[in-house]
């Protein structure tokens, strides 16, 4: 098989044009140069050395920033963070140039300076078109001075009622106990970073905003942790008939359920049916989004949701205040667990009629797997008191539900502290609140440290509770204040000799301050 191989064929070459470019000198230097190409009669060094591109262009400029926020001023009136030597920085540096419109900016770097030379020196490279065919580049240094002003928001909050809105939280309660787990979980979430004052008043906190954005962001936050209801409203405080601008101040109203945490719940009979035919008689576990409810005879909880409970409200029964303490006779856990509730039969007495009568009563609690024969529990005595609630009359009323009413209904047990006048290994955070124009009395002032006491041994003993807030661990030495926050050093009154539930070293937190940090060379 052979293999058939094409002949070559020769293609005719084109002759080559003659060129015949004019050629001229350089009329500064004499160099020859090619005639149309060369705009000006000048070649290319001798265009670098005569045309400057960067004659429009500012040589300095002035930069503005707020020594408070250390927020940097974009005219005419929008305050931007920026870090040094930042790609923000390195914008708002050429924005405050003049003339860059006409030229083709290729490269900007910063130039190191001294930090308190209060300089800033940017190096631009630039290309224009000086003629026709001719392209320059060229490189330059420009200086920018920085001055100091204030913006308004730092001014705002130097100077007094200069407030734009105002949340108002409120609850219609004989303590301050959900107000201070409200304050632990504003803390934890840093959801008061943009108040500028924080006021103390009556049944309630006020958090006072520069903007109308940060308080409903604040809104939404209480919302998501608390059972609230918010209504807003605004005042017109200055009108211009010219421009048609309008300047108002707004209240966000936040009313929180007046249900705590260990109240004893009496549920109007139809919502009871409703939320899945639990007993009208409950207590309240936990207060979330919404109302936890429990009946601790069958162990059956029931949530009542926020917009439920603002369409039908009803009051507490008895709250912490009226807890009576009771002694443990006898116990029998009946076998039915629900989480960590454990239901069984007990037969208690109260503390106060041990020696005097041998009056006992027989209940069913949720509290089986924490109760032994000789502990104290804390619980609401129902048998001879009178209740001032239509909901409890409903009940003694009805056929269905009276019988079924216990004498005693025990919450929570009791620990005896008996060592006092030392300090706890953690501590809470408290925010900086201003009390108003009217110091506390010496009563609402041992009425205050009292609630808080009751708030911390809640927190030792409620692993739950003591999961959604921030502990830290307590200094050693005198606890300090800062211009934000003040530590708050709570005293401890039990020791693992009494019993009480103490909480796991590796639960607390350090404080970025306490950490010793160190550089190694």
């Amino acid at each position: 098989m052979s293999m058939e191989i094409d002949t070559p064929i020769s293609l005719p070459q084109q002759p080559l044009l003659s060129q015949n470019n004019a050629t001229i000198l350089c009329c500064n230097c004499g160099a020859p140069i090619d005639g149309t190409l060369s705009a000006g009669a000048l070649c290319y060094d001798c265009v670098k050395l005569t045309v400057d591109i960067s004659e429009g262009v500012q040589r300095e400029a002035t930069l503005h920033i707020c020594r408070d926020c250390e927020r940097w001023l974009q005219p005419p009136a929008h305050w931007i963070t920026a870090a040094p030597e930042s790609r923000e920085l390195l914008a708002l540096c050429l924005r405050k140039l003049r003339g860059l419109a006409k030229v083709r900016i290729i490269d900007a770097s910063f130039i190191w300076t001294e930090p308190h030379s209060r300089r800033i020196k940017v190096k631009l490279t630039i290309q224009q078109e000086a003629f026709q065919g001719t392209i320059l580049q060229q490189t330059f240094e420009v200086e920018y001075v920085v001055a100091y002003h204030q913006c308004p928001d730092c001014a705002k909050s130097f100077t007094a009622n200069t407030w734009r809105a105002v949340v108002q939280v409120r609850q219609k309660v004989p303590h301050k106990r959900t107000f201070l787990y409200l304050e632990q979980l504003i803390l934890k979430h840093s959801a008061h970073k943009d108040t500028i004052n924080i006021k103390e008043v009556k049944d309630g906190l006020d958090f006072y905003f520069s903007a109308r954005n940060h308080a409903e962001k604040f809104v939404d936050f209480l919302t998501s942790v608390a059972p609230v209801r918010s209504k807003k409203s605004q005042e017109l405080i200055s009108h211009d008939i010219h421009t048609s601008t309008k300047s108002y101040k707004f209240s966000f109203s936040c009313e929180l359920v007046p249900i705590c945490k260990d109240d004893l719940v009496a549920l109007p009979i139809k919502l009871a049916k409703q939320i899945g035919n639990i007993s009208p008689l409950t207590i309240c576990y936990r207060v979330g989004t919404g109302i936890n409810l429990l009946d601790p005879t069958t162990l059956q909880t029931a949530d009542v949701s926020t917009p439920i409970y603002w369409r039908s409200p009803f009051s507490t029964l008895a709250d912490v205040q009226e807890l009576v303490e009771f002694v443990v006779m006898d116990i029998e856990p009946l076998g039915l667990e629900k989480g960590h509730f454990v239901l069984a039969e007990a037969t208690v007495a109260r503390a106060s009629d041990l020696g005097v009568n041998d009056k006992t009563f027989y209940t069913r609690t949720h509290l089986g797997g924490v109760l032994h024969p000789g502990d104290s529990v804390m619980g609401y005595h129902l048998s001879g008191t009178n209740f001032n609630s239509p909901q409890f009359e409903a009940l003694e009323d009805s056929t269905a539900h009276a019988s079924a009413i216990p004498d005693v209904i025990l919450v929570k047990k009791f620990y005896a502290r008996k060592r006092k006048n030392h300090n706890r290994t953690w501590r809470l955070k408290r925010m900086n609140k201003d009390e108003g124009e009217m110091l506390p009395k010496k009563t609402d002032q041992e009425k205050m440290e009292m609630d808080y006491e009751m708030f911390l041994r809640d927190v030792e003993e409620d692993k739950e509770l003591r999961s959604t807030v921030a502990l830290y661990k307590q200094r050693m030495n005198k606890s300090k204040t800062d211009g934000v926050e003040t530590q708050s050093v709570a005293e401890t009154e039990g020791t693992d000799a009494d019993g009480v539930p103490k909480i796991n070293i590796n639960e607390l937190l350090d404080e970025f301050e306490d950490l010793n940090v160190e550089d190694e060379e």
